[in-house]
């Protein structure tokens, strides 16, 4: 990736031109299990399924959680926009606490602790998460706090 500093403002092109990666397509996200997504579950204590795609300013994630599991207690400087696939659980968020269930889509604003809860003792949760994380990670100033 190419770094510029502001002695390159006078070279900014007057036109774009696209990019287009060689990949653009990750097969089989759920099926496929990599050491990232191992690595990443472990530390989250709950399934995280990363899709592993060129974009330099969007992450996307399917997160799981078992009946009645909970995601640790976090932060990060990034925001989240979350759409529940299946199940019904809890977000909270500061100090509200946010009910979801499948078919709702609900927001994780910068800094907020937040933790996300699956309130059913039979059903498991899933979600879609994307988060602007890859965006501040190639500035350099993506920041992420556990409880």
């Amino acid at each position: 990736m190419t770094q510029h500093s502001s002695r390159d403002f006078g070279r900014v092109p007057s036109q774009l031109q696209a990019e287009v990666p060689e990949r653009l397509v990750h097969v089989d996200v759920m099926g496929r299990h990599g050491d990232d997504d191992a690595d990443f579950s472990r530390d989250r204590q709950h399934a995280v399924h990363i899709v592993d795609l060129p974009s330099k300013v969007i992450s996307m994630t399917i997160g799981g959680l078992t009946p009645g599991q909970q995601t640790r207690r976090h932060r990060h400087n990034y925001e989240t926009l979350i759409y529940v696939l299946e199940g019904q659980g809890m977000s909270v968020i500061g100090d509200r606490e946010v009910r979801w269930q499948r078919g709702d889509a609900f927001y994780v604003p910068v800094w907020a602790w937040h933790q996300h809860i699956n309130l059913s003792e039979s059903e498991s949760a899933s979600y879609l998460a994307c988060e602007n994380a890859p965006h501040l990670q190639n500035l350099g100033i993506a920041l992420r706090e556990e409880a």
